[in-house]
């Protein structure tokens, strides 16, 4: 196999420059809808309303800096909670505490939406810098799909989505690179108990990266890379499996999801609640985006309680089916090549979640533009996905502005409704090819095999390297007897390697 040479620190700079100007266009374009004038509330006029839309320059950051109390600057949660009719008041937010607190910061020096869109930006710009230096690392210039990717224009200050997705992509880089000085060459368990930490944090900014601990367990149970980092006692008891190690990791989200919360829930019970309860109120609508309203009108109008009070159970049930086929298909593939594929499994997971989830805001391609750097797809499928991602993108807000406005908006009569549908229903299908694409897909940091994986731990050094024979002269891995693995290499002797709906959006 050919060596994969490491981005130089000048590469990686370059990457992470690209990044930046990708992101200040990302900000002018949301920026378009600030000002000139402000009125008494620091609502952007003149008329904010047909602007947002009918621009395609809505953000739900300057969008939410009226009715959550974001320009009282009120600390979030400890005061306030929900009223019968589900509006949130007394400065609760309806999203994890770690986003609310980051809602906070950005508005801590404004005094109207402008304000608050750039004191957001300049809150949440270094950790779409820090996702592109991770995926520089990991995947070198396949990270110029973030760097430079469409979506990062459109959404990368439409919500407050940055911090969820560095924290994601950083849990599969502590995993795969470690750190310090010992970088890839520490225990399996240390390094998936740090990565199990990143996730449950991204769990408190966003949800959806704590969905990837399953997969991250099964990977610590199997052993890692074809069961090489099973622990030495195990390996000589000839043990197939690593429960307790998987347990740690488990505890370890577990333990730092209760830590990150439960100041929240002690000093301000009532408005800590109200942000989950908020979520449990929502129901699907024209501004959810999500194929449950589209595929299902007219009985999906939200004054249809049946059909809403059944989606609450469906779509849930439907989201887990697919958690459980995502991983019994990863499964499969460790069977057959003896490393539980735990970032691919990731990336179907989340692309289940998307299709079947009640809500589908346009920012959530932030969270699969990594999957698209670090796992090898098509690239047809990924700009498919763009084009698709563009046409919800800026259609679905186009078309609430014709449709407020009076204009023709039925499909028959313009091409902003047909958009509309392009974008849904491509991306719909696109997210069931991507689910089984991502399964079957090799990762890039499958590319590289740090040295301290070369045998299992515990081997002595004279075997290191070397497989243990199993019954056929396969592979003995943790018990398992596997085919043997193509010899993989790496030259790490560049780079660092050396030293509701777009209006009351989700809490997905």
């Amino acid at each position: 196999m050919t060596k994969k040479v490491a981005l130089t620190r000048y590469a990686l700079a370059f990457l992470v420059l690209l990044s930046g100007l990708t992101l200040f266009l990302g900000y002018a374009n949301k920026a378009r809808c600030t000002g000139p004038e402000f009125d008494q509330f620091g609502r952007s006029q003149p008329d904010y309303k047909e602007r947002m839309d009918g621009d395609v320059c809505y953000s739900d950051i300057q969008h939410l800096w009226l009715g959550r109390d974001i320009d009282q600057h009120v600390f979030p949660y400890l005061s306030g909670g929900i009223t019968e009719d589900g509006q949130l008041v007394g400065g609760v937010v309806e999203y994890p505490v770690l986003s609310g607190l980051l809602i906070w910061a950005g508005a801590l020096f404004a005094t109207n939406d402008a304000g608050f869109l750039l004191g957001s930006a300049v809150v949440m710009a270094p950790f779409g810098l820090l996702t592109a230096w991770l995926l520089g690392q990991l995947a070198r210039w396949r990270a110029l799909l973030w760097a430079l990717g469409p979506p990062i224009v459109l959404y990368a200050f439409h919500n407050w989505d940055l911090p969820v997705v560095a924290c994601a992509v950083a849990a599969i880089y502590v995993l795969q690179r470690g750190w310090g000085r010992a970088g890839a060459d520490r225990p399996l368990i240390d390094r998936a108990t740090a990565a199990s930490v990143l996730l449950a944090l991204g769990f408190a900014f966003k949800i959806y990266p704590g969905i990837f601990v399953l997969p991250l367990v099964l990977y610590v149970l199997t052993g890692g890379y074809r069961g090489r980092e099973m622990p030495a006692d195990l390996v000589a008891r000839g043990a197939r499996w690593d429960v307790v190690g998987a347990a740690k990791v488990a505890m370890a989200a577990m333990v730092t999801v209760v830590a990150v919360n439960l100041p929240f829930a002690v000093l301000g019970l009532e408005g800590w609640l109200a942000s989950f309860e908020f979520q449990g109120m929502r129901y699907v609508d024209v501004t959810t985006n999500s194929i449950w309203y589209w595929g299902f009108r007219p009985w999906s109008n939200s004054d249809n309680a049946g059909f809403q009070a059944a989606l609450d159970i469906i779509s849930p049930a439907a989201v887990l089916a697919s958690f459980a086929l995502a991983c019994w298909l990863g499964w499969r593939r460790f069977q057959r090549e003896g490393t539980f594929p735990w970032i691919q499994v990731s990336g179907a997971m989340l692309c289940g979640f998307l299709l079947l989830h009640k809500v589908h805001s346009p920012q959530y391609a932030l969270w699969l533009l990594p999957f698209f750097v670090l796992l090898r797809i098509r690239w047809e499928w990924i700009a498919a996905y763009f084009v698709a991602d563009l046409a919800i993108g800026i259609g679905i807000f186009r078309w609430y502005y014709i449709t407020t406005q009076g204009l023709p908006s039925s499909i028959y009569d313009s091409f902003v409704p047909q958009a509309v549908m392009i974008g849904v229903w491509g991306r719909a299908v696109l997210l069931v090819a991507l689910f089984f694409a991502f399964l079957a897909a090799r990762s890039t940091v499958e590319d590289e095999v740090p040295p301290g994986r070369g045998s299992p731990r515990g081997v002595s050094p004279s075997t290191a390297g070397l497989p243990q024979q199993g019954e056929g002269g396969g592979e003995l891995v943790g018990g398992r007897t596997n085919p043997p693995p193509p010899m993989l290499s790496v030259d790490y002797s560049h780079g660092f390697r050396k030293g509701v709906g777009h209006r009351t959006p989700a809490i997905g």
